[in-house]
């Protein structure tokens, strides 16, 4: 989740837990451990996929934080300015203001380490987007009223609660939209391909399936108040170019393990460029990577990995977005773009 998300949900279980005894600090603490997780971001991993794949690794392992916890809760028992407070008391504190930041970042696509150094893949459970208002807006509100009181009370307990009953309302509307959707894929004979259900930008009523079919990129919207049966698929090409170089490079195992099979390569450029499709929208994806570029002799040969710079999404495309919810017809996959690589079997949007 963005980092204020994150600093409300550490401020709000900081009032929660010591706001009784250190008033407004343990909102303020609470909050600036919360973002500590995310200091990764500034560490250089020699790559540009290096850095996108251990983003969320080792700070963001639950093994980790609780250590880290330990140490935090051990410094306080050493401190007489923090002695006032029962240790059991600052390990709960420093453990869930730090721990529920992976967690939470969990929910969300981009997918999480949480079991670092296992190298298991990255956890994604695909529920919230990375920014969601309704998801933040309770907590921050809590923590305005909070902070101007100067005590905790029940404000910051009555919005943890809401957030919290949102994110679970989050999980529900997933398997609602699951549920409406695995009979279309039987029907079509696509129930054994990779599936992949998000919710779209800012909300958790449009949901984001994909379906990845070989060579085929099948992407629909589908909103919790959609008629049943009326799932319509937008076909797009995917290329998978070079597969010898995805196998072989580091770079190409590495997005592999990270992103595959949500993944497509092919030529820009003169470079073998990556594209994790799990990220944005058809033609808008957030991020893609050059890891080859092809020598003397036309052999695609591994290159140090650089971004490539991606369309950014059409914002007037959100009223559309919130046309959709109740409009099927407002809004297609096709429309935020990768219309050249649309297929003469879509349906959503069928191609001029």
């Amino acid at each position: 989740m963005d980092s204020l998300t994150q600093a409300c949900l550490g401020g709000a279980l900081g009032g929660a837990l010591l706001g009784r005894r250190l008033g407004r600090k343990s909102i303020l603490l609470g909050a600036v451990t919360a973002t500590l997780p995310d200091l990764d971001s500034f560490i250089d991993y020699g790559s540009a996929v290096a850095d996108y794949t251990y983003h969320r690794s080792a700070t963001h392992s639950v093994f980790v934080l609780s250590l880290l916890a330990c140490v935090f809760t051990l410094v306080c028992t050493r401190l007489p300015a923090t002695r006032q407070v029962p240790t059991r008391q600052w390990f709960w504190f420093w453990w869930l203001c730090l721990v529920t930041h992976p967690l939470l970042d969990a929910f969300t696509t981009y997918g999480t380490q949480l079991l670092w150094p296992i190298a298991s893949p990255p956890v994604a459970w695909k529920t919230i987007f990375i920014i969601d208002p309704l998801y933040t807006l309770p907590m921050l509100l809590a923590i305005i009223v909070a902070l101007i009181r100067g005590t905790h009370g029940r404000a910051v307990v009555i919005g943890l609660a809401m957030s919290t009953a949102y994110l679970g309302f989050s999980v529900v509307a997933k398997s609602m939209v699951l549920a409406q959707v695995s009979p279309a894929l039987i029907q079509r004979g696509l129930d054994d391909r990779p599936v992949m259900v998000q919710p779209t930008p800012l909300n958790t009523l449009v949901w984001r399936v994909t379906v990845i079919d070989d060579d085929r990129q099948l992407e629909a919207l589908v909103s919790l108040l959609d008629a049943p049966h009326t799932l319509t698929f937008d076909s797009f090409r995917r290329p998978m170019m070079a597969h010898g170089l995805l196998v072989d490079s580091w770079a190409g195992q590495r997005l592999g393990w990270f992103a595959a099979p949500f993944w497509r390569s092919e030529e820009r450029d003169g470079a073998l460029a990556v594209t994790d499709l799990r990220m944005g929208q058809p033609g808008t994806y957030s991020f893609a990577f050059n890891i080859g570029e092809r020598d003397d002799n036309g052999h695609w040969q591994p290159a140090p990995s650089r971004s490539v710079d991606m369309p950014r999404p059409d914002t007037g495309l959100l009223s559309a977005l919130l046309k959709r919810i109740t409009h099927p017809e407002a809004l297609c996959p096709s429309d935020f773009g990768d219309r050249d690589l649309l297929l003469p079997d879509t349906e959503c949007r069928p191609k001029a």
